[in-house]
């Protein structure tokens, strides 16, 4: 029998191909950076933890890496600054009305530079009134994933207390102001122990206001996010009905309602109404100690609530193979299933009518109706405020919203000032 040598060359050559092989496998692996937003009560980051372990387990190829980086707003920052650092994340949720600032910053990437024209045919899948905030200029930046609408709670016992019917919210301004003049409780001293209705002014007072507005036959925008109409008549008047609840009527609290503790004041009974996100549905139905409702806004002129909540986005600066692992990640955790999934762990609105037609969303919603509330509400929804800086023209609404219900200025002063301030800084983007 011959024995075969095996020449060092051929093994040298066996060796290189080897490492191209094992470095090829480590090229495959693609690894993502993925900011998520805590600004909600509930276990959501276990919920995102074990969606993410499941999306890898199904995709060994990619792995995600969730940062929780605080309120939107916070994450926002941390995004943009780590931009500017040269490592932002690849994907990111953030507030639908970040995409104009996104934009401005050239931080982002639209799905159709990712993915070809018949491809991008899934956006159909979601609601339109989700996707107002979602695309701009013929292009989609933003894929809705954890979406809502501002909706009404009522605490049912004390409507009873009141002699109200408990399972009849009020329907339009001058009802609820007649049902809260029933529910604040005083006492002889004049003391409240619970008051008629609570419509919070920090955190996100724009957006609260923006319904009153709505409700008021008025948007606060146009769709180019150009122009802002804070002073107009209809403002005004929803402004000084807002402030009028607790100086005039004496209904609400004075002074500024906080977004953070209001759903703690509904369940300690401090107020028997509140508006607040449907993000807080499954908070609410896990902490009232009482029997509560879910009803959609009351209307003056009109029904309406703007929409809320975050899109996914994939920045700018991923390769191209991360983009396409940012955008199968997207797609997996808004498929029907999930969508209605997430709308249950979270209270948010399933942001596609197929995830309300899945076994799993039809049985839960036989069983807790209220959930449907905030999806039958986007009939009368418009785009949440968007504009060019954002958070700087949404900042001189707060600032002006503040203002009024604190009796530092009458309602028109401060919306003055805000339109003022916000015609000042998006000057520049008017065409």
């Amino acid at each position: 029998m011959l024995k075969q040598t095996v020449k060092p060359q051929f093994l040298v050559l066996a060796f290189a191909l080897l490492l191209l092989l094992s470095s090829t496998a480590l090229a495959e692996k693609v690894s993502l950076t993925f900011y998520f937003p805590v600004a909600v009560g509930g276990p959501i980051t276990k919920v995102i933890e074990g969606m993410t372990e499941s999306f890898m387990k199904e995709n060994p190829d990619i792995k995600i890496t969730p940062v929780y980086a605080g309120i939107y707003r916070e994450t926002l920052t941390k995004a943009l600054t780590a931009l500017k650092g040269g490592e932002p994340p690849h994907v990111a949720v953030l507030l639908s009305t970040d995409m104009y600032t996104l934009i401005d910053e050239d931080a982002v990437v639209p799905y159709d530079e990712i993915l070809p024209a018949q491809e991008m045919g899934f956006v159909k899948d979601y609601y339109p009134g989700f996707m107002q905030n979602s695309q701009t200029g013929g292009k989609t930046w933003g894929i809705p994933f954890q979406r809502s609408t501002i909706v009404m709670y009522w605490n049912k016992e004390a409507f009873k207390e009141a002699g109200l019917d408990p399972n009849t919210p009020p329907k339009t301004w001058t009802e609820m102001l007649d049902f809260a003049k029933k529910l604040t409780k005083k006492d002889a001293s004049g003391v409240v122990s619970q008051w008629g209705v609570a419509i919070p002014t920090t955190g996100y007072a724009y957006w609260l206001f923006q319904a009153l507005a709505i409700e008021n036959g008025i948007e606060l925008m146009n769709p180019a996010g150009t122009e802002v109409y804070f002073n107009k008549p209809a403002s005004v008047e929803a402004l000084q009905f807002l402030v009028d609840l607790s100086r005039k009527y004496e209904v609400s609290p004075k002074g500024t309602i906080d977004w953070a503790t209001t759903p703690k004041d509904f369940f300690e009974r401090k107020t028997a109404i509140m508006w607040t996100t449907t993000g807080n549905l499954t908070n609410v139905r896990n902490n009232a100690k009482f029997d509560f409702g879910v009803g959609m806004l009351p209307a003056n002129k009109r029904p309406g609530s703007p929409t809320g909540g975050g899109n996914f986005y994939i920045f700018k600066k991923a390769t191209p193979a991360e983009r396409k692992a940012a955008v199968q990640f997207v797609k997996w955790m808004t498929t029907a299933e999930r969508a209605a999934q997430w709308g249950i762990d979270t209270g948010y609105v399933a942001v596609r009518p197929d995830a309300w037609e899945t076994k799993l969303m039809k049985d839960y919603v036989q069983t807790f109706p209220y959930a449907a509330v905030a999806r039958d509400q986007l009939q009368h929804a418009v785009a949440e405020l968007s504009t060019h800086e954002n958070q700087r023209v949404t900042k001189a609404l707060d600032d002006a919203i503040q203002a009024a219900v604190n009796g530092t200025k009458t309602p028109a002063e401060a919306l003055n000032e805000a339109q003022a301030e916000a015609e000042r800084i998006l000057r520049r983007y008017k065409r």
